[in-house]
């Protein structure tokens, strides 16, 4: 008899008018096809309930399997006991399989040092996706509603936020979706006590000591009684537009950092000129691709760099748009060498005309040393380096003839004062030279220096021997004692080319 009327109660439930919205939205969002184990989270208050209620009512018109997931905190001692047993009872009643953890938060928060509602949340979300990576569920259903959608956006605009934080809650992540999120809590309550369904209440619900019950008991209906009825709706509809608009921004800034960010060892490296917003027309010859990056808004620089910090982060902390501000800073003003530590456990590192991102006391390794021999003949010769895009090339040419133009594009030697073999090797502590336009000679480590160049790029910087002599360092005038002059006859040109 009692299973007779509890499907007659699924019944009426199906053909409630609650339950065919949620159908024409789980249809409209393709959220639940036929065959899928659907896990929904049931926490034991009146949303999660509802939400359990709907899906059972609407299982066969889905052709879905259906399983209660509940997760305890552990954060109100007997409280917490008690809504597990009122799930588990739940469950039981309509002859579904449940899943539960436990943990305590509490105790996990303290250890992380971490916020309390963070860490349940993270924790809980934890559960869920090894529930569906163990292949117990396809998706989870999470009950959050209209309302709480309204008050995630209020919460962010009072802590400060950008057009993620705009976006509130979003209707889908990963294997989580949420069905209700167009639907008010107090009409999911109607609907309960239609079926004569009994909930549990979270007494810290109405503990206005929290910002979240503030919001959601005192300012929620001023707003709605003193300034808009429809206040929720309205911000629902502020979260889905700057949800579109941050999409939008967020898949542009993937695209650049494809384009232009690389990643070796675990590190990612952007060049400043791809990183920061440019101006300007399009240049002879350029696609698309490079005009759209060279003057990409800085909004798509800051999620940029946000984008590269996730890449590298090895735990969790908080990146605020002060600490995205201080990256750009690094890479408009910054010296060469300059690190900069972020939340995480994260550092950028201005390198040269580039940032480098990475995880912060990662053990350095220095570049490998080379030696690369150089024999010139009367054709060009190119000399690969240790940084694979790059390479040298070495041109002999007629000095008086050609030797103006030339005299623009790269550094000269004058063929005669040089003795072969030449060697292109990288710098090694001690080394000296005196290049044009100095008195004496100086150790090469301050002329780098003294160029903005890093200690880490030194261990790789290319210079050119001759015997015992360096007669050109990457960035530095050629030595005095073999530089062309009113006398050279034949000279020879060093640049450095980076293929196309």
């Amino acid at each position: 008899m009692a299973k007779k009327m509890r499907s007659r109660g699924i019944a009426s439930e199906m053909r409630s008018d609650l339950g065919v919205r949620v159908l024409g939205r789980l249809k409209e969002q393709h959220w639940a096809a036929p065959g899928q184990r659907i896990g929904v989270a049931v926490s034991g208050g009146a949303d999660s309930v509802a939400l359990l209620r709907l899906l059972l009512g609407l299982r066969e018109k889905l052709g879905v399997v259906l399983s209660v997931v509940h997760f305890n905190h552990k954060l109100r001692g007997r409280a917490s006991d008690g809504d597990e047993k009122f799930v588990a009872k739940l469950a039981a009643r309509h002859d579904l399989a449940w899943f539960v953890e436990r943990e305590d938060i509490a105790h996990k928060s303290k250890r992380e040092r971490a916020n309390l509602e963070d860490a349940a949340r993270r924790a809980r979300y934890a559960f869920f996706e090894r529930l569906v990576s163990e292949r117990r569920v396809d998706k989870i259903a999470v009950a959050h509603t209209a309302d709480d959608q309204a008050e995630t956006v209020l919460a962010h605009i009072f802590r400060g936020t950008g057009l993620a934080g705009l976006a509130g809650i979003h209707p889908e992540v990963g294997c989580v979706f949420r069905p209700l999120l167009a639907f008010r809590r107090a009409e999911l309550r109607t609907y309960l006590r239609g079926q004569r369904q009994g909930w549990r209440e979270d007494a810290s619900n109405r503990d206005t000591k929290r910002t979240r019950a503030r919001i959601r008991l005192k300012l929620v209906p001023l707003l709605e009684k003193q300034f808009q009825p429809a206040v929720v709706e309205h911000l629902c509809q502020l979260a889905d537009l700057a949800r579109e608009d941050n999409a939008w921004l967020e898949s542009s800034a993937e695209l650049r950092m494809f384009l232009n960010a690389k990643e070796t060892q675990g590190e990612w490296r952007v060049a400043l000129r791809d990183l920061l917003a440019g101006h300007g027309a399009a240049e002879p010859g350029e696609n698309v691709d490079a005009l759209w990056s060279r003057n990409a808004p800085q909004a798509i620089s800051k999620r940029l760099i946000r984008l590269l910090v996730k890449r590298v982060k090895p735990h969790s902390g908080q990146l605020s748009s002060v600490h995205v501000d201080a990256v750009l800073r690094l890479a408009e003003q910054a010296d060469s060498g300059k690190t900069l530590p972020l939340p995480g456990g994260v550092e950028v590192r201005r390198e040269r005309e580039s940032l480098i991102f990475r995880a912060a006391g990662k053990r350095e390794s220095m570049p490998k040393a080379f030696r690369r021999t150089v024999e010139l003949g009367v054709e060009i010769t190119d000399v690969s380096l240790l940084e694979q895009s790059h390479y040298l090339r070495f041109r002999v040419i007629d000095w008086p003839r050609e030797g103006r133009e030339t005299n623009r594009i790269g550094a000269v030697l004058d063929r005669e004062r040089i003795c072969l073999p030449l060697v292109v090797r990288s710098w090694q502590p001690g080394d000296q030279m005196q290049p044009v336009g100095h008195q004496k000679r100086h150790k090469l480590a301050r002329l780098l220096s003294e160029q903005g160049i890093s200690r880490w790029a030194k261990g790789s910087w290319p210079v050119l021997v001759c015997g015992e002599e360096i007669v050109w360092a990457r960035g530095l005038p050629v030595a005095a004692g073999f530089a062309a002059g009113d006398t050279t006859r034949k000279a020879v040109v060093i640049t450095e080319v980076a293929p196309r």
